[in-house]
């Protein structure tokens, strides 16, 4: 049995008290994930942003915020997993300065600087000893070229690429790579159908196999 890391949902950079940036990501292919490993007998931790979707109720669920408390919570159970799958789509930059106050109408443009946040995937990567690391690329141009190079820079087994249509859907359309741009499968439905699929390959080329 593998106790497994999944990064799951969106994160959100606040302007002000109210406002914040984020993305449309539900978590549904996290759950659908977690899922998947619970049914092969695994240990399951999900780091999650803000949802309104449900994980398995075996599964151990730490919310978080911000992509910075993502970080910081995945670290600190990341040494204790035997890998990652990291589904999240945190937000990559965050306001320079958050007001402390709603932010009024002046009828003027407002002019807002940002500044990159942490890679989650690439801060992991470069603590880990023995485990592995799945993570997913959502791309809109040359996907599987730029996915390949998010691969290599981050340091992981495999990476999932896929397109902004699966965001905030109950389906999905996905490919897994391997290092050297193998295609180890090609599957498209409901997150759910996928999701068991996409495990399979992990099981097969990760877990079974000892990385």
């Amino acid at each position: 049995m593998a106790r497994i890391l999944i990064t799951s949902g969106p994160t959100r950079q606040y302007l002000d008290p109210v406002r914040f940036l984020s993305n449309a990501s539900s978590g549904r292919m996290g759950a659908a994930l977690a899922s998947a490993a619970l049914q092969w007998g695994h240990e399951v931790v999900i780091v999650s942003g803000p949802v309104s979707i449900e994980y398995p109720a075996a599964a151990e669920v730490v919310p978080v915020v911000s992509t910075e408390e993502m970080l910081a919570q995945s670290l600190r159970v990341f040494g204790g997993c035997d890998g990652l799958i990291a589904v999240a789509a945190p937000c990559d930059y965050r306001p320079v300065v958050i007001a402390s106050q709603k932010i009024r109408k002046t009828g003027k443009p407002l002019r807002v600087e940002f500044v990159e946040t942490p890679d989650v995937v690439a801060v992991l990567a470069a603590t880990r000893q023995q485990q592995w690391i799945v993570a997913f690329a959502l791309e809109t141009e040359d996907p599987r070229i730029r996915a390949l190079q998010k691969m290599e820079q981050k340091n992981c087994d495999l990476i999932v690429v896929n397109g902004p249509a699966a965001m905030n859907s109950p389906e999905t359309s996905l490919e897994v790579l391997a290092p050297g741009g193998a295609v180890l499968g090609s599957f498209a439905g409901p997150k759910t159908d996928v999701a068991r699929e996409v495990f399979a390959i992990i099981q097969q080329r990760l877990i079974d196999r000892g990385k």
